[in-house]
C-alpha cells in the first residue's frame, strides 16, 4: 500500500532523469585500444584523485548526469533531444528542462583480480548531509543534486572572468565532481577511487555504437503491465515488440532511443525511482556480455567509434589509468557482478527543502556505512570475530508477549521460517510476518541475523542468544518489532529455540554477522521488485536478468 501511495503521489512529474551504465563498461573497451591513446587520455579531464590505485581492488564511483548540454555548456541539437525524449533547446536554454544533477550513483567495488564485482545504486532521492555548507550556507539536500550545487557556484564565481567558456565549464564540472564524490563518501563512508561520468547525449551515442541493446523485460503485476509504457521517459515495449497476449518475461531488442527511455522510465514502475536501477543494472549486465561475446576487443573499428565518443561525452578523474585498468578486467562477466540497490528507511513528501517542497527518502547512514562496508570488504576466518553464542540482556526483558516477531527464510529450506515462528511464539512472542526473504527484497548472510526496533532490545538479545546470533539496532524496525533473517547456511530449527539453551544455530562456523536490508529498510518496495540483490543466473540469454 505504501509504495502504491508513493507511486500515486511521485506520478506524473516532468522532470527527467540522466542514467550513464554503458559508460562504466566503455572504459574496459577503452583499455584496449593501445594505438589510441590520444582519444583514451581525452575522456580524463575530470579531478584527480591522489593515491587511488590503477590496479587491484578499488572503488569506482559511476555518475550520470541529467544535463541536456555538453561538456563546455553548449545544448544539445534539437534533433538529438527530440531523438532522447529529452524536450527541446528552447527549454533547455530556458532552464526549464535538464540540470547537473546525478540522477545515477553506482558505487562499485572491484574485487583484485578483476573477476568479480559488487555496486550499489544509491537513490537520488537521498535526503542528506553535505559535508560542508554551500556558498548560500546550504547544508541539507538530495544526494543528487550535490553536483548541481557546486557546479553553478563555480559558474557564478568565474563569471566575468577572462576565461574561456571552455574553462569555466571544465572547473564547473570539476567543482560539481569533488563535491558529488565527497558526498557519496560521507553516506557510505568508503573512499572513492576513480569515477566515471556521462551525460544523456554520451549514452544515447554509445547505445548506437554498441547497436541497441538486448533487454529482458515482464509485466509488473502490480499495476496490470503499466510498466510496459513510460510518456515521461518515451518507453513503449509493446511497439519495440513486446506480446501482450504472450505475457511474463521477453527479450527484447531496443534501438538507442528506446535504451536510453528504457533506463529513464520510472513513473510507472514499483517505488519509481528505486524501481528503476534495476533496469540500469540489468544494461551494465548486457554490456559486459556484449563485450566479450561479440570480442569488441579485437574489433578495431567498433573500438574506435567507442573512443570517439568517450572522448566527447565521458569523463573520469584524470588519475585513472585505463590500459592497467582494462588488463585485469578481462575475466569479468555479469554473472560475477551483483547490484544491490540501497535501502531507505522512510519517504516524506513534500518537505520543505532549499526553498521548495520536495520528496526525499529518509536514510540509516550508520547502517548503510556497516552494510557497504561488509559488501566491500568482507570479513575472512583470519580477522572475523567469532560467533557469539550467548548475549544477555542488560536489563529485564520486557514479557515476551510484548514484542512482535517477524521471520525472513533466506536459507531455501521450505517452511523453516513458519516452524521458527512456531518455535518462538511457543515461548510466548507474538508471531508476526512470515515470508521469504527473496520476496521482500532481503540480502541474505550465511548467518543468521536479528534487527530490532525501539522498545525490544533486550527480547531481542534473548532471542538472538537462542538461534546463535547478535542483536542489532535499525531505526527502520519498528517499535516493539524484533526482525529474525535466517541465513543461507541454516537448515532447521536452531537448537536454542527447540531445547531453550541458548547454544549456537545449525550454521557455518564463519557465518558472516554483516547488516543486510530488512523488509522495513527498504520502503517502497513491492514485491521483491525493488531493492535487494540483482544476479544473473549462469545459462540467462545475452548475461542478463529479466526486469519489471
Amino acid at each position: 500500500m505504501f509504495a502504491s501511495r508513493l507511486a500515486h503521489l511521485i506520478a506524473g512529474k516532468a522532470v527527467y532523469a540522466a542514467t550513464c551504465f554503458l559508460a562504466a563498461v566503455a572504459i574496459v573497451v577503452a583499455g584496449y585500444a593501445h594505438t589510441v591513446d590520444r582519444l583514451v587520455n581525452a575522456t580524463g579531464q575530470g579531478i584527480s584523485i591522489a593515491g587511488s590505485p590503477s590496479v587491484g581492488a578499488m572503488n569506482i564511483l559511476v555518475m550520470g548526469l541529467e544535463s541536456r548540454t555538453d561538456y563546455d555548456g553548449n545544448t544539445l541539437p534539437n534533433s538529438l533531444l527530440t531523438a532522447m525524449h529529452a524536450g527541446n533547446a528552447s527549454a533547455v536554454s530556458a532552464g526549464e528542462v535538464g540540470g547537473q544533477d546525478t540522477n545515477t550513483l553506482i558505487l562499485i567495488h572491484i574485487f583484485a583480480g578483476g573477476q568479480k564485482a559488487v555496486g550499489f545504486s544509491i537513490p537520488r532521492d537521498d535526503l542528506v548531509t553535505y559535508p560542508h555548507a554551500t556558498f548560500d550556507g546550504i547544508t541539507e539536500g538530495k544526494i543528487d543534486q550535490a553536483y548541481d550545487f557546486a557546479y553553478n557556484q563555480s559558474l557564478g564565481q568565474t563569471s566575468g572572468s577572462s576565461m574561456s567558456q571552455d574553462q569555466r565549464f571544465t572547473e564547473a564540472n570539476q567543482a560539481g565532481q569533488a563535491f558529488e564524490i565527497a558526498t557519496v563518501q560521507a553516506v557510505t563512508g568508503i573512499h572513492v577511487d576513480h569515477f566515471v561520468e556521462v551525460n544523456l547525449a554520451g549514452f544515447f551515442n554509445l547505445a548506437q555504437a554498441f547497436g541497441g541493446i538486448e533487454v529482458c523485460v515482464q509485466p509488473w503485476s502490480g499495476n496490470d503491465g503499466a510498466n510496459l509504457a513510460d510518456s515521461a521517459s518515451g518507453w513503449n515495449a509493446v511497439a519495440d515488440g513486446y506480446n501482450l497476449k504472450k505475457g511474463g518475461p521477453q527479450y527484447l531488442h531496443l534501438a538507442a532511443d528506446q535504451a536510453l527511455a528504457f533506463v529513464r522510465a520510472r513513473d510507472t514502475l514499483p517505488g519509481t525511482d528505486l524501481g528503476r536501477t534495476k533496469r540500469q543494472q540489468a544494461v551494465i549486465d548486457y554490456v559486459i556480455w556484449d563485450l566479450k561475446h561479440r570480442n569488441v576487443f579485437s574489433d578495431f573499428s567498433t573500438l574506435n567509434s567507442l573512443l570517439g565518443i568517450a572522448s566527447e561525452y565521458l569523463r573520469t578523474d584524470s588519475t585513472f589509468n585505463l590500459l592497467d585498468f582494462a588488463t585485469e578486467m578481462r575475466a569479468l562477466t555479469g554473472r560475477h557482478v551483483s547490484f544491490i540497490t540501497l535501502p531507505i528507511s522512510g519517504q516524506v513528501n513534500d518537505m520543505p527543502l532549499n526553498g521548495s517542497l520536495q520528496d526525499v527518502n529518509t536514510i540509516d547512514v550508520p547502517y548503510i556505512q556497516a552494510y557497504v562496508h561488509n559488501a566491500f570488504y568482507p570479513p575472512t576466518p583470519s580477522n572475523q570475530p567469532a560467533p557469539k553464542t550467548s548475549s544477555k540482556p542488560t536489563t529485564p526483558a520486557p514479557p515476551p508477549s510484548t514484542v512482535t516477531v517477524d521471520v525472513y527464510n533466506g536459507s531455501g529450506a521450505p517452511g523453516l521460517a513458519g516452524s521458527v515462528s512456531q518455535a518462538l511464539a511457543a515461548l510466548g512472542y507474538k508471531a508476526g510476518l512470515i515470508a521469504n526473504a527473496s520476496d521482500q527484497s532481503q540480502t541474505v548472510q550465511s548467518g543468521t541475523q536479528v534487527f530490532y526496533g525501539a522498545g525490544a532490545a533486550a527480547n531481542a538479545a534473548n532471542i538472538a542468544a537462542k538461534v546463535g546470533a547478535t542483536a542489532t539496532a535499525l531505526s527502520s524496525v519498528p517499535a516493539g518489532h524484533v526482525e529474525v533473517l535466517l541465513g543461507s547456511s541454516v537448515t532447521a530449527v536452531p537448537a536454542g529455540l527447540s531445547s531453550g539453551t541458548s547454544t549456537g544455530a545449525t550454521q557455518s562456523a564463519t557465518a558472516t554477522q554483516s547488516p543486510a536490508p530488512s523488509a522495513s529498510s527498504t520502503a517502497g518496495a513491492n514485491n521483491g521488485e525493488t531493492g535487494g540483490v540483482l544476479t544473473v543466473s549462469p545459462n540467462a540469454p545475452y548475461g542478463i536478468p529479466c526486469v519489471i
